[in-house]
């Protein structure tokens, strides 16, 4: 069944109106007919299955059939991020939304070669969250993660509040491996830098923050492959893709 996310508060009531992407991509792209059944989710676990009542040029309505809850089985990870050249931040989020993450935070640092306007900034947050929307539709994940605006890393770290703050880093570190508890921590910060890596004065900020630096093993990831690498690892470990949950 296609799925879609929108907007909570219009799952409140018994009829949905269908407007904006959401219709365009029913009746344009998939050619969805009056009488067919969609999923429409909230972005915070509530689902509903809708039957399409009325389609007309522009806009639409749908009746709710059946609703009910899911939790996010992906363990619970936050990721700091600093901001790559280019259009590497998408990739990031995309590939990032459907292995877990639950929290994006772009980070400006010292070495950061991007430096956006308030308004460029906010055009890149819009798409963003459309790359993040797509990517949890298409994995099928029943919460959109969170993704943030860009901020100094001095302001991101000061609001950290995961259990296990983790920071890739090749000086003065150890093995990730070593770094990981046998249970679980209740949730968990990972801190990636630029390109050119994190300046000493931040990776001491970092630490003073609660951040241990590790490091992968004798490669070097580039910025936009490093997260994703790492959350792989964790979510086998401690969430849904390893063998203990199905």
């Amino acid at each position: 069944m296609h799925r879609f996310f929108v907007a909570a508060e219009i799952l409140s009531g018994t009829d949905v109106p269908l407007t904006g992407e959401t219709h365009h991509h029913l009746a344009v792209v998939l050619r969805l007919s009056v009488g067919d059944d969609i999923l429409l989710l909230d972005g915070s676990g509530g689902l509903c299955i809708c039957r399409i009542a009325e389609l007309q040029k522009h806009n639409g309505r749908a009746t709710v059939l059946k609703r009910w809850r899911e939790t996010d089985t992906a363990f619970p990870i936050h990721l700091l991020q600093a901001l790559p050249k280019g259009d590497k931040m998408e990739l990031v989020l995309q590939k990032g939304t459907e292995l877990g993450i639950h929290h994006f935070s772009p980070l400006l640092c010292q070495r950061s070669v991007p430096k956006l306007s308030a308004e460029r900034s906010e055009q890149r947050l819009r798409r963003w969250r459309r790359i993040v929307s797509e990517a949890a539709r298409q994995s099928r994940r029943p919460r959109l993660p969170r993704i943030a605006a860009p901020r100094d890393m001095t302001e991101v770290l000061a609001d950290c509040e995961e259990q296990l703050r983790l920071m890739l880093w090749e000086d003065g570190s150890r093995p990730l491996h070593d770094a990981l508890p046998d249970v679980a921590p209740a949730s968990l910060a990972l801190l990636v830098g630029p390109e050119g890596g994190f300046s000493g004065e931040e990776a001491r900020q970092a630490m003073d923050r609660g951040f241990h630096p590790v490091r992968l093993g004798p490669r070097i990831l580039r910025s936009e492959t490093a997260g994703f690498a790492v959350t792989a690892i964790l979510q086998y470990r401690y969430g849904d893709l390893g063998s203990a949950r199905d």
